[in-house]
């Protein structure tokens, strides 16, 4: 909002494009190729490492904004796939208010 010399305000779009919006985003091709493991220690002293059921997000490809160049790319890099089958990719967005989403995409490999 701003005010002209009178004082009468004015409203005033901030941005026209969506992609405004966005700081940061990458790419997991492969989402399920890094387990996420914990060490527990059991009773008896030992370490016994457990799947948490979860997964960690590889940064395999990113666009980022920067103060001195605020372009963002919008395709990514192409990823080939060593063998045929069934892949999740997480894409990861970070707003510029500092909001983390992620999607994931099934994808088929021939």
């Amino acid at each position: 909002m701003s005010k002209d010399k009178n004082g009468v305000q004015k409203r005033e779009p901030l941005t026209t494009e969506w992609h405004d919006w966005i700081d940061y985003w990458s790419v997991d091709f492969d989402y399920d190729s890094k387990k996420e493991i914990i060490r527990l220690q059991a009773e008896d002293a030992t370490a016994e490492e457990k799947w948490t059921g979860n997964y960690i997000f590889e940064n395999e490809w990113q666009s980022f904004r920067t103060k001195q160049d605020r372009t963002l790319e919008f395709t990514s890099v192409p990823r080939v796939y060593g063998k045929p089958g069934k892949y999740r990719i997480m894409v990861k967005v970070v707003d510029i208010l500092g909001v983390d989403t992620s999607q994931l995409l099934e994808v088929e490999v021939r």
